[in-house]
């Protein structure tokens, strides 16, 4: 695997970015068949959002999860499925009574977070290692609750995809190593230009390199202008790579894409600095994923 890469493609994310682009996939339909064109593409895996389907904003209806899911495993498409578990953590404060939420606020327990993972068993989730001022609200991960919700992933057997936004999230997912909730190789995904977490170049991914727990495996993805740079930083220093519509839009300057477009890209970047990227039985075997019958 020396010189193979893990795609994920990151389908449509929480963002209001329908409005910006036709190609966001909304419905559970459209969302499952960007991530089987996106598996067509090269990429191992397919990191699953979901929306409501008449308004477009981020939605956390397990049945949504579950249309998509069943669309995906049905085709018998190879692709690793991501259930997102890092919705609900948005608190904007009220300025007039800043202990509550204003408009926008949208917070879960780790018991919530966890519920479609629960019941459908993806082989992988996400795990948001901290919080994080995320543009001009908060992102909330304390501390009691990661480890609350570490725990429901390790009693699923599901194995956590350990986002960190910042060098301080290091910390915190390597703790929870340490403490025995993140069996298995962990596996970290550095969230790179992130207003205002840490920034999108190589120095930040060789600094946050360093600090993961030896032997893990890591990806890395930047939003915007930054995706696929970064991808092509990312993979040169031995990590996988992200690309997708949840963090950038655009194939380049003014001309907007499709999922599979941007996989198409990342594939072409691996190819230009003579590596290929892994089949989903490929990283399946590396990560050491349990599968789940469906």
């Amino acid at each position: 695997m020396k010189n193979k890469r893990i795609i994920t493609a990151a389908l449509t994310g929480a963002g209001d970015t329908t409005e910006k682009s036709k190609h966001v996939p909304i419905t559970p339909k459209e969302i499952a068949e960007s991530a089987i064109e996106s598996a067509k593409a090269g990429a191992a895996i397919a990191h699953i959002h979901v929306r409501d389907p008449k308004t477009g904003k981020l939605s956390h209806d397990v049945e949504l999860f579950r249309e998509t899911v069943e669309r995906i495993r049905e085709s018998d498409t190879d692709v690793i499925i991501n259930i997102t578990a890092g919705g609900g953590g948005d608190f904007v404060p009220n300025l007039e009574n800043p202990t509550q939420g204003g408009p926008g606020t949208d917070i879960q327990t780790p018991k919530e977070r966890h519920e479609p993972v629960g019941k459908l068993l993806p082989e992988l989730t996400t795990l948001d290692c901290g919080s994080l001022n995320f543009g001009n609200q908060v992102y909330l991960g304390p501390e009691d609750w990661l480890r609350e919700h570490a725990k429901l992933i390790q009693e699923s057997g599901v194995k956590p995809e350990m986002e960190v936004f910042d060098t301080g999230h290091i910390r915190l997912a390597n703790q929870l190593i340490s403490e025995g909730l993140v069996e298995g190789s962990p596996m970290y995904q550095f969230c790179l230009g992130i207003p205002w977490g840490a920034d999108a170049d190589a120095e930040t991914i060789e600094y946050m390199k360093r600090r993961i727990v030896d032997g893990s495996h890591w990806s890395a993805f930047g939003i915007g202008r930054m995706q696929l740079p970064i991808v092509a930083q990312a993979a040169l220093l031995g990590g996988n790579v992200r690309v997708g519509l949840e963090d950038n839009l655009y194939l380049e300057k003014g001309v907007l894409g499709t999922n599979a477009q941007l996989v198409d890209q990342a594939v072409n970047i691996l190819n230009s600095v003579k590596l290929e990227p892994m089949t989903a039985a490929e990283a399946r075997e590396q990560l050491n994923l349990k599968t789940f019958k469906s």
